[in-house]
């Protein structure tokens, strides 16, 4: 939105028009892919009217004499601004003597492999900066035949002219030395660059984007001395990804250009996202770690014992403007799903192998002790207990076929019951007719399983039955999921229920033919949910060892 915002201002004239955007974050965050976009939507963009062969791609009004400007900005309604570049003012004098109305023009498209309205400025070597690489050289071989300051021997075939009415990027902007961005400072307040040789300045009128790892903003405006690239700079920082979901699509783009062909059990992804943003938080003293994440993914989080919901807005401004700009880059996750594609068995990576792959990875991580600490706990500790209700949850699931339909009826169950509590009127029964008194004790099975307490009971219920009442008055369709409290509650209250029942599945070596027929039916509901015969085998062996433990 900042970044909109900029480009938003900059096309009212405002002052972010005279200012370079500046992404700064962490590696890996995603400024080069940000940019990338921008290029990418400049070249799918219509194509704009240009002089033709003119190197800087120039506003054909620019043609325009000053003295008659004023007449043609009333008829167009445009405001007309800058001048015609050296080479094209030397062509409208001596090849159309002046008659500007002849000189052609053509309609060009944006490009970045042709460096059609798309510079960029790559970092280079100290030792060797020229600035020929942002405003053009002088043509050494037609210095015989003309003179310094003809226009004939400019070649303006620098990121800035190249830039002229698109964008100019710079990679890693301070890698470079101060002198040799000085460029940038009469680029954007006076919208004039210098032209090679000897000639005058040349107008300027393009985005000046430029990007770089914060390690070198630190060091850049530490110097007093750079105040005057520093008054330029619309700085925007791209902090690393923390909505779980959002983490995860990541990584599914990423593989599917690819060519792993492993199988991927289901969650594998996700315990791999997972640690990635666990990484990137920062600590709160409201909620632990996996809560906040959930929090931050959109989900909905009622404070235990009570029925009033953690609010987002409250963690992020007890954060802090710096939460995001450090933790574990995506490439580190990415590298570690890589690792363990490759070494797979049995061309299937599952939790289990991405959590082993991540502990081997952060072992070997260039860190300090602490961090590295924190990290393996988030894997062994945070991580492993979430997978294991996550799994604990999915083993149910497949074990119950018919968990929806239970779900349901509970759910129902429930708002008939708390409807007629909050309302203060009797249920019927639907089998006999009969009028009953709302049944508190099913209530409280329910609502005890995520921690609302006796006192905070009337509250839950009055919020749930007010919810379930907006979502219906708005077209919504009413099931179990469609308020999170309640859903996380109802699929507890099933998981407790056959939770001795799995149990004896999952760790039975010696099964009768009943028992043996169950089992196999779940086995065939967990691979219809996306699990192969290896990975189903490995989940089944890890929950019947770490689940349901007497």
């Amino acid at each position: 939105m900042k970044i909109v915002n900029y480009f938003h201002a900059s096309s009212m004239k405002g002052e972010a028009s005279r200012q370079v955007l500046y992404l700064v974050g962490p590696v890996g965050a995603g400024k080069s892919s940000l940019v990338e976009s921008i290029k990418k939507a400049l070249e799918e963009e219509e194509a704009i009217y240009a002089l033709k062969d003119c190197p800087m791609r120039e506003e054909p009004l620019h043609l325009i004499p000053k003295h008659l400007r004023s007449r043609f900005e009333m008829m167009l309604g445009v405001q007309i601004e800058g001048d015609l570049c050296p080479i094209c003012k030397y062509r409208l004098q001596h090849e159309y003597n002046g008659e500007y109305e002849k000189f052609p023009v053509v309609a060009t498209n944006f490009s970045i492999r042709s460096r059609k309205g798309i510079g960029v400025v790559p970092p280079v070597d100290p030792n060797n900066q020229d600035t020929s690489v942002l405003t053009g050289t002088v043509d050494i071989s037609k210095m015989d035949m003309y003179s310094e300051d003809d226009p004939r021997i400019f070649s303006l075939n620098g990121a800035f002219n190249v830039g002229n009415r698109g964008l100019v990027e710079f990679i890693e902007v301070f890698k470079n030395d101060v002198e040799y961005l000085h460029t940038i400072i009469t680029a954007t307040q006076e919208k004039a660059i210098p032209s090679p040789g000897k000639g005058a300045m040349i107008y300027f009128d393009g985005i000046i984007i430029a990007h770089s790892n914060e390690a070198e903003w630190n060091k850049f405006k530490s110097d007093h001395t750079n105040e005057a690239i520093l008054d330029r700079i619309v700085k925007i920082e791209v902090p690393y990804c923390m909505e779980l979901s959002e983490e995860i699509k990541i990584y599914e783009k990423i593989l599917k250009k690819s060519r792993f062909d492993a199988h991927i059990a289901p969650h594998t992804i996700e315990m791999a996202a997972m640690f990635a943003v666990l990484t990137r938080l920062s600590p709160s003293n409201k909620v632990d770690s996996m809560t906040k994440l959930k929090i931050y993914n959109g989900e909905e989080i009622v404070e235990k014992g009570s029925t009033r919901r953690i609010d987002i807005m409250e963690l992020r401004e007890e954060a802090g403007l710096r939460e995001g700009m450090n933790g574990i880059s995506t490439r580190f996750i990415t590298k570690v799903i890589d690792s363990a594609l490759s070494s797979s068995e049995h061309n299937c990576i599952n939790p289990l192998s991405i959590m082993e792959s991540i502990v081997r990875a952060v072992k070997e991580l260039d860190n300090n002790e602490e961090d590295r600490k924190k990290y393996l706990a988030f894997v062994q500790d945070t991580l492993r207990k979430e997978y294991n209700k996550i799994l604990e949850k999915e083993i149910t699931k497949a074990f119950i076929h018919s968990f929806r339909e239970q779900a349901e009826s509970l759910f129902d169950n429930y708002l008939d019951n708390a409807e007629a509590y909050v309302n203060k009127t009797r249920l019927k029964d639907r089998s006999t007719g009969e009028e009953l008194q709302p049944d508190e004790k099913f209530m409280r099975s329910i609502e005890e399983q995520i921690g609302v307490s006796e006192s905070s009971a009337k509250g839950f219920r009055t919020d749930v039955t007010s919810y379930m009442f907006y979502v219906v008055r708005n077209g919504g369709r009413l099931d179990y999921t469609s308020y999170e409290p309640l859903k996380e509650a109802i699929e507890k209250k099933l998981t407790v229920s056959v939770r001795e029942l799995s149990r004896i599945i999952t760790k039975s070596k010696v099964r009768d033919k009943e028992q043996d027929e169950k089992y196999n039916a779940m086995v065939e509901e967990m691979k219809a949910n996306g699990y192969c015969d290896c990975c189903c085998d490995v989940i089944l062996k890890y929950a019947a060892n770490n689940l349901w433990k007497d």
